[in-house]
């Protein structure tokens, strides 16, 4: 996984670590341009927060528009849960939000320039270091997992007998939003025999998770435990869900954290296509 795509917990609080960095991104840019807005005896913090609200705005906007085929009811294009977003449209909104801000308020130019570079800055400084920390395209863990018929397996074996890619999600009965995108995977699986599908469950017993499934009537296959929690651990994981996606190679392309909707998944799965 990559090191942005790692999971923190704070309190009842989950959080990707590339989440906290842009997050400290914007506080970076409201301190300096508070400062400089000061001494200069103007307010920029409101256009920081236009321009992050814009750029949400314009890349859900956008997410939509390419995936809203995927979306059952309108009013799921709302759900901003699964995190469906196209970042480079959102950045692309914001920018031209404050381009026309510089050009219309002449005072606000130096400490609004400034604020937004040091935190574009903040941002590009601290996700690289910690990219380069960790090596790109980690290999698929070979933790041992148990069938619910209480057999052994492991998941590169699976890849190499399978020979296709595999979507891996971590889950527990207990995550409200595990259960809610369950029936995604379960449509997805019938669907797409191309890719390999599994469920870990972390952490819980075989008569939970049994329990669990026939109550939600799901028909599921690949569902395993991992008692221990030792693949979240593993791939760095420590929230769920938790969706992680490996090429027939074994290798991680791609990763999802949190709840997902059909849209976002097939958003990652296209990253399958030749």
């Amino acid at each position: 996984m990559s090191p942005l795509d790692r999971s923190l917990v704070i309190g009842p609080l989950a959080l990707s670590v590339g989440q906290l960095l842009l997050m400290l991104s914007i506080v970076v840019a409201l301190i300096i341009g508070g400062w400089l807005g000061r001494r200069r005896k103007v307010n920029v913090g409101d256009s920081i927060f236009n321009a992050v609200l814009l750029g949400v705005i314009g890349a859900r906007l956008v997410f939509i528009v390419q995936y809203g085929e995927s979306y059952d009811m309108f009013w799921s294009w709302l759900d901003i849960r699964d995190r469906g977003f196209e970042p480079l449209a959102g950045l692309v909104v914001a920018l031209v939000y404050l381009v026309w801000r510089l050009w219309r308020q002449p005072r606000e130019r130096r400490p609004l320039g400034i604020a937004v570079i040091s935190g574009a800055l903040t941002w590009s400084l601290t996700a690289g270091a910690l990219a380069l920390m960790v090596s790109q395209g980690a290999s698929i863990p070979s933790t041992p997992l148990t069938t619910l018929e209480h057999d052994e397996v492991t998941l590169p074996t699976m890849l190499s007998e399978a020979d296709r890619p595999m979507v891996v999600n971590l889950w527990a009965s207990w995550c409200p939003p595990c259960r809610r995108e369950m029936p995604v995977f379960e449509q997805a699986q019938q669907e797409r025999d191309d890719v390999t599908f599994v469920f870990v469950n972390q952490g819980e017993n075989l008569s939970t998770v049994n329990a669990f499934l026939q109550q939600e009537s799901l028909a599921l296959d690949n569902v395993y435990l991992d008692r221990n929690n030792a693949l979240g651990h593993a791939v760095g994981a420590m929230a769920m869900p938790t969706t992680l996606y490996y090429n027939a190679d074994g290798t991680l392309i791609d990763t999802h954290f949190g709840e997902l909707s059909r849209a976002t998944l097939d958003r990652s799965l296209e990253r399958f296509s030749p």
